[in-house]
């Protein structure tokens, strides 16, 4: 009998199957083309364009790496684009879960107010001109703090921990407060660690949408030197004269190993490859910060 139950528990159902089969099916069309980007980017550009690639490169080499790593503003790119994502996620968890938990105080003068004022930034958007004339007003124009001061605190992050805060048994609070304990040590040193999820996920939404980030740059930043890896990209996918499809055409494309599109693949790699590396570390944390944040309106 124990057995048979034992069987009947583990047993595999066409049900199941069937979801596995969909679901691998649907995973394998989401990832294949970032597979298809990094076997090209491999691949020697010749026989690339002589054969169709589908599992493996055609003719293995690095190449284009080579050719693209030579490149001095590739490498500072991918520095400033880097340091944006870390400096703007680390200000953008502190500025906008010190602010949820303000939000979260009764005898904040204006709160609900303030709240709403927040909440309806979501919906408003002035567009790019006010955009371009206020950060130029306060001088982030050709700026590095332009990457990391404006996103200091955004709605939907403040929402999301204000609402995870509300959740916090107030038992925590009111013992430190009786100890003597002012706002911001409660915060620290309570609040603040007990947030680790909401603030995990908040940190993957930043530093996705930090890394991601083009059009400030590409508006108000000129100085080359803070140039972004993404507004490169974006440089060397629209123009097929650049100076680095020039470069290559006259040196590595003479032995017949790289190309124009083969470059652009290995810098969409290189682009999307740490965002990649970033989800796996974080997704423990993902689903219980948004589950967990969401509960109450």
């Amino acid at each position: 009998m124990k057995g048979n139950k034992s069987y009947k528990r583990y047993r595999i159902r066409p049900f199941d199957v069937c979801n596995v089969l969909i679901l691998g099916a649907f995973a394998l069309l989401c990832m294949y083309p970032f597979y298809y980007l990094i076997i090209y980017s491999l691949s020697n550009s010749t026989q690339a364009a002589r054969q169709d690639i589908w599992l493996f490169p055609a003719g293995f080499t690095v190449e284009n790496y080579k050719v693209l790593f030579r490149k001095a503003d590739i490498l500072l790119a991918a520095f400033v684009s880097a340091s944006r994502a870390v400096s703007g996620t680390l200000i953008t968890i502190c500025c906008s879960s010190f602010f949820a938990y303000l939000l979260t105080k009764k005898e904040l003068i204006g709160r609900k107010i303030f709240y709403r004022m927040l909440v309806i930034t979501m919906y408003l958007n002035a567009g790019i001109i006010p955009y371009f004339i206020v950060m130029k007003a306060y001088g982030l124009k050709n700026n590095y703090l332009l990457y990391i001061l404006p996103s200091a605190v955004v709605a939907f992050y403040v929402i999301l921990i204000k609402t995870y805060i509300e959740g916090i048994p107030a038992e925590l609070e009111e013992a430190a407060r009786m100890d003597g304990a002012g706002y911001f040590t409660v915060f620290t040193k309570i609040i603040f660690p007990v947030c680790v999820p909401v603030l995990a996920t908040v940190a993957v939404f930043s530093a996705v949408n930090q890394w991601n980030s083009w059009q400030d740059n590409f508006y108000l930043v000129r100085d080359r030197n803070l140039k972004t890896l993404q507004l490169l990209l974006l440089e060397y996918l629209q123009s097929m004269d650049s100076t680095l499809i020039n470069d290559i055409n006259t040196a590595a494309a003479r032995a017949n190993r790289t190309s124009a599109l083969s470059m652009k693949a290995c810098i969409s790699v290189i682009t999307m490859i740490p965002i990649m590396l970033v989800y796996p570390f974080f997704q423990k944390f993902f689903v219980k910060g948004i589950l967990v944040g969401s509960v109450k309106g």
